[in-house]
């Protein structure tokens, strides 16, 4: 009778754990212990100062990690150099996913690059996972499902600019200066697209620039000789800053609008002068660390507190920090979704079903939100005017 106990026993201990492994499905990349994920970067060349974006995203999950993981899993982030190089990017990406076998690619930096590699990923059916770029193109499921973007895309920001320019000077002679890659002609589609029929009459002079330029102050010359009193600035940090303060030395004051993935204080506008930033226009879904009104936030304060901890030489006033810790959170809560199933198909799933997903660092009122046909994670916005201390918002939340 013991022996017959002792293996009934026995035999359910063992069908319990056959059903527990049954339950947990994995792809290269998943175990009992680890997520290992991959990312390349910008951590060299001209467009470094996004850089800290990587760093804090492995900052925020060294805080996961020392609570316990996810279900018991500690999250793995290997992040490598590509300098914003769209072959160094191929390559670094085929090594992440043929040699490192990462599970997915997480927050992958920049239009051209993300672009040299998302038919490659797509045709790998392995995750491109929010994507560390507004291009519109991350929010194709039916041609790219493996694909999705996550903060505004630039044409809708672009959109908004226009739209307020429209309302608020129709009579408006505009320069643009643009990158000239996919980043910035994303961001001159949206501008055409969103003054419509009035683009060839209102736009003045577009100049490009490339990102192995080592200065924009020719084609700030350009631009002003032209007569326009609005500029629209569709850059990235450095040249960011290169055109304000240009435009400032030369006696040039005409409205401005900056993107918003150039309009970190920290990284933009000190450089630039922020005597000479005083009236910039740009539009803002994240909290700026540098506006006062968060002081007594909570959720800043605890983001403030990670920062001290986890990322302690990062910038407390670089909105890129910010960026960085709510990417964290946004991953975090797919994988707390997938559960034990943690195979590619299951990440693009959880991925394309959050529902009215809070992140704390979003101004108040956005939420995520994701379906099968919906790859774009935030797509509200509200304008700001920086008043030379900080980015003051104005006017309504506008959504898409």
């Amino acid at each position: 009778m013991k022996s017959r106990l002792l293996l009934l026993l026995g035999l359910v201990a063992w069908v319990a754990a056959s059903t527990a492994l049954a339950e947990k499905k994995y792809d290269p990349g998943a175990t009992d212990t680890e997520i290992k994920i991959g990312q390349t970067m910008v951590y060299s060349g001209s467009l470094s100062a996004y850089g800290t974006i990587g760093r804090s995203e492995t900052a925020y999950f060294k805080m996961i990690n020392d609570q316990g993981g996810i279900n018991g899993r500690k999250i793995n982030l290997i992040s490598l150099d590509d300098a914003y190089s769209p072959p160094k990017t191929v390559e670094q990406i085929r090594r992440l996913v043929e040699q490192e076998e990462v599970l997915f690619i997480f927050q992958s930096l920049g239009t051209p690059t993300n672009t040299a590699i998302q038919k490659y990923l797509n045709a790998k059916k392995m995750p491109q996972l929010f994507v560390a770029t507004g291009a519109t193109k991350w929010g194709d499921p039916q041609n790219f499902p493996w694909t999705m973007g996550w903060q505004p895309n630039y044409q809708t920001e672009a959109h908004i600019y226009a739209k307020y320019l429209l309302q608020s000077k129709p009579g408006a002679k505009i320069a643009v200066l643009f990158q000239n890659d996919d980043y910035g002609k994303d961001y001159l589609k949206g501008i055409h697209d969103g003054l419509g029929s009035q683009a060839d009459r209102l736009i003045v002079k577009e100049v490009s620039y490339e990102v192995t330029d080592p200065t924009v102050d020719s084609q700030i010359v350009t631009l002003q000789a032209s007569g326009a009193d609005t500029f629209v600035i569709l850059a990235t940090p450095k040249f960011a800053a290169q055109a304000i303060r240009k435009a400032y030395d030369i006696g040039w004051r005409p409205m401005t609008f900056i993107n918003n993935v150039s309009a970190s204080v920290a990284t933009v506008l000190q450089p630039a002068g922020l005597e000479k930033s005083v009236g910039l226009i740009t539009a803002l879904y994240l909290k700026d660390p540098t506006d006062p009104q968060w002081e007594n936030d909570p959720q800043m304060k605890n983001w403030l507190a990670w920062m001290k901890k986890y990322y302690p030489e990062g910038d407390v006033k670089d909105v890129n920090n910010v960026y960085g810790y709510a990417l964290g959170q946004t991953l975090v809560q797919v994988l707390k979704q997938c559960g034990d199933d943690l195979t590619r198909q299951n990440i693009m799933t959880q991925a394309a079903n959050l529902k009215n997903f809070e992140v704390s660092v979003l101004l108040p009122g956005i939420r995520i939100n994701t379906n099968p046909t919906d790859f774009y994670p935030i797509e509200q916005v509200q304008l700001a005017r920086f008043d030379g201390k900080r980015w003051v918002l104005f006017g309504e939340m506008i959504g898409k």
